[in-house]
């Protein structure tokens, strides 16, 4: 019985009779069955390899790898305006697989069957206008992309849902008995990981975590925790968790849950997917803001742009102005002298972006030096603009991380600077939720940072509580309020 009622609310099987309803154009489309032909593709040899194991770098060369549908000409067979209609419409189905990100399931990954799509609720995350103080700060009007209000509240469970779904399948189709997913994280990977690996059988599944020690929040902290994982904290910063896991994943059996696994990739090509069907597919005057962090979010988010083009589902490519902070530069120096070099960070409000050596930024680099050349910018920002770009935004009614708060720094920055022109469509990518970085808030009200973050509080943006008597008198008296007229 309970089996039963597990299967059946949005069942395959009960919405194939709803069918009929749907325009002919679309009917045929809208249940996916296309699986294509994904297979690894190294991006600086000639090695192709099949989606038979967990890989994440080039066995010939040691180079990043991507995924590459080898039958994605198949899809330009249906012209890109039906391509808009059948997402428009297959987002109507009571299809539990087609909630999420495997709307678009296409473009996404194929190879995954609906069956083993693993949906808790992301994806599809709102796109909110700034309202007008907010614009009159940035200099311009813009939209806020806010993924903190995915599950984990951070924009990774994107790249989960499609790395934990490559995961269930493999142990299905491949028989697994035993499966470890490992992650290097500031706090937002270790999180959804944690969250989206707990989901699966627990006799199979586990998941472990390094962080490191001290330079992730509280808040951060508890979500692995609670999920269950295996916690370890490393002494340094990321870049030194991030080498432990590499070396983890090149000599033992792990399954390595960080940006460098291409199907992570996958998973985050749905923000821009999301963008364009937002938008109503006009990204002729779009510009997209991000924070690069250890760049898998801003190679998907391409990659993604890219996808669409390819199929005529969008007409042009989009810019892409991407932002970092003083104190973890490498692609703001990189696109300054034109020579790439991983640089030592320093402290950080915008936490989950504090990466020296970001592990996507060789895809970062064809993908600007090809399709994106002349469409993509990157700006630095301050420390002090940063945590004050998230205040500024979370008094205007707009949720937003430090991370957020850094990519509305960087369009102010650039419309200062007039980088960009005032009359684009901007859309700012706030990657993660407010309450997540409480902590550096009250710092900030209490003017308490340590010098490293070279941040002083401004007296007007500074806010705390007022203690007052249990009385109405005395929170009239305090507020100043005149009593009714008789």
């Amino acid at each position: 019985m309970c089996q039963d009622l597990w299967k059946d609310p949005m069942s395959l099987q009960n919405s194939t009779a709803d069918l009929d309803m749907f325009p002919g154009h679309v009917r045929q489309h809208l249940i996916p069955e296309y699986a294509g032909d994904c297979v690894y593709d190294c991006i600086a040899c000639d090695y192709t390899g099949p989606l038979d194991r967990f890989l994440y770098t080039c066995p010939q060369c040691g180079s990043l790898l991507k995924i590459t549908d080898r039958l994605f000409g198949e899809l330009k067979k249906i012209p890109g305006p039906v391509w808009r209609d059948i997402f428009d419409y297959r987002a109507l189905l009571r299809i539990e697989a087609l909630q999420g990100i495997f709307l678009f399931k296409e473009l996404l990954f194929p190879a995954v069957p609906l069956q083993d799509v693993v949906y808790l609720g992301e994806g599809h995350t709102p796109m909110v206008r700034a309202n007008e103080r907010l614009c009159r700060y940035a200099g311009a009007g813009f939209f806020i992309k806010n993924d903190g209000f995915n599950p984990s509240a951070s924009f990774k469970d994107r790249g989960m849902a499609s790395a934990v779904s490559f995961i269930k399948y493999s142990i299905r189709t491949r028989g697994l008995t035993e499966v470890l997913g490992i992650c290097a994280s500031t706090g937002d990977t270790s999180a959804a990981a944690a969250l989206y690996l707990s989901y699966l059988d627990s006799s199979i599944v586990k998941s472990v975590v390094l962080l490191p020690k001290g330079k992730v929040t509280p808040q951060q902290l508890s979500q692995p925790l609670g999920s269950g994982a295996t916690v370890l904290e490393i002494p340094g910063v990321f870049d030194d968790c991030m080498r432990i896991v590499e070396q983890l994943a090149e000599t033992y059996q792990v399954c390595l849950l960080n940006s460098k696994n291409p199907i992570r990739i996958m998973g985050q090509k749905s923000y821009a997917y999301e963008v364009a069907r937002q938008l109503g597919y006009q990204t002729d005057n779009l510009t997209v803001v991000v924070p690069v962090g250890n760049a898998g979010n801003i190679t998907a988010i391409m990659e993604g742009f890219l996808d669409m083009r390819r199929l005529g589902i969008i007409e042009t490519l989009p810019h892409i102005l991407a932002v970092q902070s003083r104190h973890a530069n490498p692609v703001a120096e990189w696109r300054a002298s034109g020579t790439y070099r991983p640089v030592t960070v320093r402290p950080s409000v915008a936490q989950a972006a504090m990466i020296g050596d970001p592990v996507s930024f060789p895809k970062v680099r064809v993908l600007v030096n090809s399709d994106f050349e002349g469409r993509f910018d990157c700006i630095e920002v301050e420390e002090q603009e940063i945590i004050e770009g998230m205040l500024q935004a979370n008094r205007c009614g707009s949720v937003v991380c430090t991370q957020g708060g850094e990519s509305i720094a960087g369009l102010r920055r650039a419309l200062s600077a007039g980088l960009v022109e005032p009359d684009r469509v901007f859309v700012v990518d706030s990657t993660s939720h407010q309450l997540k970085f409480s902590n550096f808030q009250q710092m900030y009200f209490e003017n308490t940072f340590p010098r490293d973050y070279e941040i002083t509080a401004r007296p007007n943006l500074v806010n705390a509580p007022v203690q007052l008597d249990a009385s109405a008198a005395a929170v009239a008296g305090y507020l100043g309020l005149k009593k009714k007229s008789i």
